[in-house]
């Protein structure tokens, strides 16, 4: 069988963890950001974890990365 390639784009956008999470990070980084509170734009460093209906979707996209 031959060797499952990886989803370039997947792969920069969403990291897995150890323990099968996927983490993302979160929207609306890029600019305008003197509009939004101190508190909005701390909790925005975090990354996200991504919903468990797009989870398998994501992993299925980058095979060796678990």
């Amino acid at each position: 069988m031959p060797k499952l390639k990886t989803k370039k784009a997947m792969k920069k956008r969403y990291r897995i963890t150890n323990s099968g999470k996927v983490l993302a990070p979160r929207s609306k980084r890029r600019h305008m950001m003197t509009d939004r509170t101190p508190k909005s734009k701390r909790q925005s460093r975090r990354m996200l974890s991504v919903e468990p209906m797009h989870r398998n979707a994501i992993k299925r996209c980058m095979p060796y990365d678990r």
